[in-house]
């Protein structure tokens, strides 16, 4: 009678206990330090964001006084350029007066000493005079005016002076406050890739653990299995098929945890597809991901994982950060060729961005780090027309949770290039324009 039951038997138990994935818990606490400090720097970066925001409004309006108090001064140096003309312009009144007096009555020529024989000179004489010294009078008047006018306006000057000063040095001090306000978000963003970092890479540990104690366990269980079956037991008898009686099939069907139960999934109702086209040069975005598992299809998919995401193919990135988004990260990239040539891909949520608005990218190229944060990561079609926000959600597809017609569509294409697709919710909701890429 053959033995191969306790072996066959040892195998399906491996293959349980590898897709339940044997879990240490030993470094969850230095996870949650590391997503707790992550929280911390992040919620620094916004309050020094808000700082210098707060700090440009300052300087602007410093900016603003320091060009009003040059005006004035301008202003008050032109008024003293004016009063030093009518000063000059009174003087040589004055002067042109003594010499039409001077020239006609008092020259030292014997015509200038005739007024003495004659009583009409001396009333012309006396005329001249008076008319001298109403000129003088006029000019004492107005030089005096002059002067009062010029220290007021040079006592103005040195008021605006003194307080063009103050206010450079406010400004100053607002810029210095800036720029450091600006280092330290800088340092903090060097601290924050650091730690993302260390807590990608204990991540990507403690999943290699799972991994290999779930080997571990398997293999244990087929060295029992072979133990018992050396011992001399005897193995239940097997029909041709190799099933043992009153054992079902289902008995030995390996079962992952991460399947909901029969119920749970409604049926999957296909989109319209009349032109499906192959992706082409586009690749898995997903390749080199630790740990990936697909979540439900929603706006876009959803994925739990950490390690690289590259981008799908050539393209360049028009937006990178969301505060509206959970993370606070959305980045998109306008795909430049290929069947979806126009479109915009995003990818949000746990990432950290390893790009910037304006770059250039490839099917090689990392566009962010999943750090494992508690919300995971969304990928699906974006509105290029009203960024950050999801085609589902600008075509009234999305209601909180359900599967829409886009967010399908895009785990297709990454069905397509060898990623696992999302989970539907439910019979996706809308349709996709006339035209849209539709994927074999």
């Amino acid at each position: 009678m053959p033995r191969r039951a306790p072996l066959r038997g040892a195998i399906v138990v491996a293959v349980v206990l590898v897709a339940a994935g044997m879990t240490p818990t030993a470094h969850a606490a230095t996870v949650e330090s590391y997503r707790a400090q992550i929280a911390h720097i992040r919620d620094e970066i916004a309050a020094k964001g808000a700082e210098i925001e707060a700090l440009v409004g300052e300087t602007n309006a410093s900016r603003a006084r320091l060009d009003s108090l040059h005006q004035k001064i301008s202003s008050d140096e032109r008024l003293l350029t004016a009063d030093a003309r009518v000063e000059r312009a009174a003087s040589a009144l004055v002067r042109r007066a003594a010499a039409v007096a001077y020239i006609g009555y008092g020259s030292g020529s014997g015509t200038g000493l005739s007024f003495f024989d004659d009583t009409s000179s001396i009333t012309h004489a006396m005329g001249a005079r008076q008319y001298l010294n109403a000129v003088n009078a006029h000019l004492d008047d107005t030089l005096a005016q002059l002067e009062i006018a010029k220290g007021r306006t040079d006592d103005d000057r040195t008021k605006l002076v003194a307080q063009q000063k103050d206010a450079q040095q406010v400004l100053d001090h607002l810029l210095r406050a800036q720029s450091d306000a600006n280092a330290a978000i800088s340092a903090q963003n060097a601290t924050l890739q650091h730690v993302t970092g260390q807590l990608t890479a204990l991540l990507v540990s403690q999943k290699k653990q799972k991994q290999a104690q779930a080997r571990l366990e398997a293999q244990r269980a087929v060295a029992a299995a072979l133990a018992s079956a050396a011992s001399g037991e005897d193995a239940a008898p097997t029909d041709d098929g190799g099933t043992e009686p009153g054992a079902s099939v289902a008995q030995t069907t390996p079962v992952s945890r991460d399947d909901p139960p029969p119920t749970s999934r409604p049926p999957v109702v296909v989109p319209p597809s009349t032109t499906p086209v192959s992706p082409g040069q586009y690749l898995n975005p997903f390749r080199a991901t630790g740990g990936l598992s697909p979540e439900r299809i929603d706006s876009g998919v959803d994925y739990a994982g950490v390690g690289p995401v590259y981008a799908i193919g050539n393209g360049q990135v028009v937006n990178v950060y969301a505060s509206d988004w959970p993370g606070g990260t959305f980045i998109a990239y306008q795909l430049s060729d290929g069947p979806a040539a126009g479109l915009v891909v995003y990818t949000a949520e746990d990432i950290d961005p390893q790009v910037s608005v304006g770059s250039s990218v490839t099917a090689n190229t990392v566009i962010g780090q999943m750090y494992g944060g508690p919300n995971g990561i969304e990928i699906g079609w974006a509105d290029g027309a009203a960024l950050p926000n999801a085609m589902a959600r600008s075509a009234g597809q999305y209601h909180g949770g359900n599967s829409t017609a886009f967010g399908y569509n895009f785990s297709q294409l990454l069905q397509a290039l060898g990623a696992p697709g999302g989970i539907l919710q439910n019979s996706p909701t809308g349709t996709l324009p006339a035209g849209w890429p539709e994927w074999s």
